[in-house]
């Protein structure tokens, strides 16, 4: 029987990169996200889930499980909203947590008893390289923290049950959403570009390449870690 694997939004970006890696591993997809996907895969079931919403992500997580546990999660699911310091309100940054971090932690408790039960379990949440510090995203950089906080302080628990918990994050990915807060052409644009040691934009498949890679089953000795796609960029930074 194919594994099952649980991705929050799954539709678009980097999501979507995801759900196509893991249908060609083998995997049986289940995604989550508000819009569905432009196309639905023969390995694939989608719910229309705003995890924002702690009781529909609740009722949907207790459907999914009700054909058994689910021992592969991908946290993907995310918000963006830019705004410098003077600007951003309560109300913003409750509304980047709750997508970017209160929904990760929740599919991660209801998952998990599973995975224990089967002494095997994958988490990989998706942050950003924006976590180190980015202009004007007070909000998602701080939710993106938080994230490798959670991916560290989850590790520890689980580690005893056969349980990784690691973290993606990604520098420039060429996706909408990154042109929708990065517009082509724009100043702040290019000196984005401009930084990147790779001279170019990275992919989505990248980054589903390196949630491939920590979902395997061969992955059981990497736990905590914090994985960097971002074309050397964390590393150009600091030269």
């Amino acid at each position: 029987m194919p594994q099952r694997v649980l991705v929050t939004g799954g539709s678009r970006g980097i999501g979507r990169a995801v759900v196509e890696r893991l249908a060609a591993d083998g995997y049986r997809i289940i995604n989550f996200d508000l819009q569905p996907p432009a196309q639905l895969l023969a390995e694939e079931s989608y719910s229309a889930v705003d995890v924002s919403d702690e009781a529909a992500l609740k009722a949907a997580l207790a459907q999914a499980l009700e054909s058994g546990p689910i021992l592969w999660l991908v946290n993907n699911a995310g918000i963006v909203r830019p705004q410098p310091i003077e600007t951003v309100s309560k109300q913003d940054l409750h509304a980047v947590a709750d997508v970017n971090v209160v929904a990760s932690v929740l599919c991660a408790q209801a998952l998990i008893p599973g995975m224990r039960a089967q002494g095997l379990g994958r988490i990989v949440n998706i942050t950003s390289r924006a976590a180190l510090g980015k202009t004007q995203r007070i909000a998602y950089a701080s939710s993106k923290a938080a994230l490798h906080g959670f991916t560290k302080a989850l590790a520890l628990e689980v580690a005893g049950s056969g349980i990784t918990v690691n973290a993606v994050a990604p520098g420039p990915i060429a996706t909408e959403l990154f042109e929708k807060v990065n517009p082509p052409g724009a100043a702040s644009t290019q000196r984005i570009l401009e930084t990147i040691p790779a001279q170019r934009m990275g992919l989505p498949s990248e980054v589903a390449h390196a949630v491939a890679s920590f979902l395997d089953a061969r992955a059981g000795f990497i736990t905590g870690q914090v994985l960097y796609v971002c074309g050397g960029m964390t590393v150009g930074l600091a030269s």
